[in-house]
């Protein structure tokens, strides 16, 4: 039974058993993988800090051939959201982690969509504006699943800004010109787009429309 190494992005995690947990992650080299972190819920576990959706991290499991799970040996923190912990910051990252994990297929390596989920973390963790940071990880990821129309009704400012996301990167998502009303445009169209091919709305997009409904305090 091989040991490997790999960076990788946890997608998501749930219980098993007492203090066990199943990890989703994405790795750089060999694509989505599931594995089992024993003890985890444990208070003192080594997976402490490190199993948040959206953290990257250097991880080490084994794996058994026809085996649906790995094992996962450590899992060592590189980056993660909850250096910039708000609530709206940790609802998006959420709702990055479930986009890739919608999207990215067991075992099938994809570096695109693993490079786009570390640049996005890289910007959400400076402090780019959450809003435009979304529309264009939505841009990107459409595209990379080959899924974005190239006939998608658009306002002006808000073909513009799909226009610019080619040749700009995560961290200058902020500085593309789009207006609040650009941006709510596109975060329809998007959600819409993903709805459809998915055939379901994702959780993470419910709890942020909750978080928009709160009173500022």
């Amino acid at each position: 039974m091989p040991l490997y190494t790999a960076d990788a992005l946890v997608l998501r995690t749930y219980k098993l058993a007492e203090a066990d947990r199943i990890v989703v992650f994405l790795t750089r080299d060999r694509g989505k993988k599931r594995g089992v972190a024993p003890h985890a819920r444990r208070a003192k576990s080594r997976f402490r800090g490190a199993l948040e959706p959206l953290t990257e991290v250097r991880v080490a499991y084994f794996e058994r051939e026809r085996r649906e799970l790995v094992n996962l040996n450590y899992a060592e923190p590189v980056q993660s959201p909850l250096s910039s912990a708000s609530p709206e910051n940790l609802a998006y990252s959420h709702y990055f982690a479930e986009l890739i994990d919608a999207w990215a297929a067991d075992s099938d390596v994809d570096e695109r969509l693993f490079r786009l989920g570390c640049s996005v973390l890289d910007a959400l963790s400076a402090g780019m504006a959450c809003d435009a940071l979304a529309r264009y990880f939505e841009c990107w990821l459409l595209r990379l699943q080959g899924v974005y129309p190239s006939d998608l009704s658009l306002s002006q400012g808000a073909l513009a800004f799909v226009d610019a996301t080619r040749q700009a990167t995560p961290a200058e998502a902020g500085r593309l010109g789009a207006t609040t009303r650009v941006l709510r445009e596109l975060e329809l169209k998007h959600q819409a787009l993903i709805t459809s091919h998915l055939e379901k709305e994702l959780k993470s997009i419910r709890v942020m429309n909750e978080l928009r409904r709160l009173p500022e305090q």
